[in-house]
Parts: structure tokens; C-alpha cells; sequence
């Protein structure tokens, strides 16, 4: 027979609790989160073997739990949610209430970057939405954008060319991702990318809460002679679960007075363009 491990940063959390109280939905999803608590992850095999259960019903609890979101699910198991990181994908209708007036203000700075004539892409998102409202007084422009809401509103344009890949809608972000939507990107060469993310960290780079949000940026990016993140302040210094890209692959900023300084100061010393919105 094979001996049973339990790893001990386990033992402490079985060992005052009967067999049939372990295995309980309840107490089990307990023992996930005081885990997450005290280790800042978890790992599926590990609580298999501890909780006596398959990896089936752990990787159920997992889903449950994220689901109320008081965990983030991630390869093999699962990661504490962090108020330092950005781990939870709201809903657009959420994003455009925080932070508004910051967002509308780059919104109207982001114009003064787009010339007549531009071919530029408009990524999903609160502040790039803020940007759409803003191109009416350009004469002649093509907009590329995986955002239904900026499409729906272009749309009222005459002067402006609007294209939209093909895709997969995710609600929440009302955008179209998926391989589709990437084929579509991978069609075009475009002047400039307005590209809005949920986490800057200049050490870390961009982020964003979903894989695949993040993987059809990466080919924006590919696709854009320049490119020019959109964010507020708020967004400093916090990471989302998925990568983007590191902060050398831009080339300006837009963003308002709550910038820190060091960050300022750090990205002018890299080269890149800061505007204050």
C-alpha cells in the first residue's frame, strides 16, 4: 500500500477534524481558504491528497469559490485575491463609473496624438471608449476595434471608417476575442494602438485580468508603429493575472496628476512620452 503524504502546511488544519467533517463541502472549502490565506496559494494535487477527495471535486470547490470571487483560479490551483493586484475582471458597466472624470480628461488628450487621415486601433475598455467620443472632429479616419460599445458609437460617424474582426463577445468587456478576432488583427499594419490596461507596473509591465484579452493585445502591439496606453492613475503599480507586455514595448502614456512622481520620472528616463491629461 502507498502512505498518504500530507504536506504540513496542511496538518495543522486536518488534524483536529474527523474523516466525514474533512470531506463536507463546508468545511472543506474552509480549509482552501484558510490556506490561501496564510500561503497565498494553493495546489490541487496537494489538496487532494490532504482532504482525501479527487482533484475533481477540488477543482469544483476552486470554481465555486471563484465564482463568489474569493479566489483566483490559475494553473494547478489557485491564487489569493489581492487588493494590490488586479485579479477580479469587472464588468464594463462597473469600470466606466470608477474614475470617470480622470478617464474622460484622457480621453480628450489622447485626440491630440491622432492626425488626419490615421489609421489607429481603439482596444476595449472605459478610457478608450472615452477616446471615441472624441474623434468626431477629425475629417477622415479608420478605426479598428475589437469593442462593440466604440463600434456602436462610431457608427453615427460618417467621416469615420470603422472595422471589427470577427470573434468570440465577452460580455463583461463587450469585446471579441478569440482566434477569430486574432486572424483579424493580424490583417492590418496600423499608425497607433490606444491600448487601455487594468495594471501598470514598470517593473512588471501590463496586465490585465483575462488570458485572452491579453494574448489579442500582444498582437495589437505587433501590428502598431506606435503604441500609447491609456490609464489612470488608479492603475499604478497594481498587476492583473495576465501579461501583456513589458513597459518597453510603448511608446507613450496618457494619464492624469496621480501619477507618482518616481513612476513619472522612471518612464521619461526609458524614453517614453508621459502626457497629463
Amino acid at each position: 500500500m502507498f502512505e498518504t503524504i500530507i504536506p504540513e502546511s496542511l496538518q495543522s488544519f486536518l488534524s483536529p477534524m474527523k474523516s466525514n467533517e474533512t470531506k463536507s463541502t463546508v468545511s472543506r472549502r474552509m480549509i482552501i481558504l484558510s490556506q490561501l490565506e496564510k500561503n497565498g496559494e494553493v495546489n490541487i494535487n496537494d489538496l487532494s491528497l490532504a482532504l482525501g477527495v479527487s482533484t475533481v471535486t477540488i477543482r469544483n470547490d476552486l470554481e465555486q469559490l471563484e465564482k463568489k470571487n474569493m479566489l483566483l483560479r490559475a494553473r494547478g490551483g489557485a491564487m489569493k485575491i489581492s487588493h494590490d493586484h488586479v485579479s477580479l475582471d469587472f464588468p464594463l458597466s462597473d469600470k466606466q463609473k470608477k474614475h470617470l472624470l480622470e478617464k474622460r480628461e484622457i480621453g480628450k488628450k489622447a485626440t491630440e496624438l491622432i492626425e488626419e487621415r490615421n489609421t489607429i486601433i481603439l482596444d476595449s475598455g472605459s478610457t478608450t471608449f472615452e477616446i471615441a467620443k472624441n474623434l468626431g472632429k477629425f475629417e477622415e479616419l479608420t478605426v479598428i476595434t475589437n469593442a462593440i460599445n466604440v463600434a456602436n458609437y462610431l457608427a453615427e460617424q460618417r467621416n469615420i471608417t470603422v472595422i471589427v474582426p470577427g470573434g468570440t463577445l465577452r460580455n463583461n468587456s463587450l469585446s471579441l476575442v478569440g482566434n477569430l478576432a486574432e486572424k483579424g488583427f493580424k490583417n492590418y499594419f496600423c499608425d497607433k494602438l490606444f491600448l487601455g490596461v487594468d495594471g501598470f507596473d514598470t517593473s512588471y509591465g501590463l496586465s490585465t485580468p483575462n488570458v485572452e484579452e491579453a494574448h489579442l493585445n500582444q498582437i495589437m502591439i505587433e501590428m502598431s508603429q506606435k503604441v500609447i496606453v491609456v490609464a489612470d492613475s488608479s492603475k499604478f503599480g497594481r498587476r492583473g493575472f495576465a501579461f501583456i507586455a513589458p513597459i518597453t514595448r510603448i511608446h507613450a502614456l496618457i494619464t492624469d496628476s496621480g501619477i507618482p512622481p518616481e513612476e513619472k520620472n522612471k518612464l521619461m528616463g526609458m524614453g517614453i512620452e508621459v502626457l497629463i491629461a
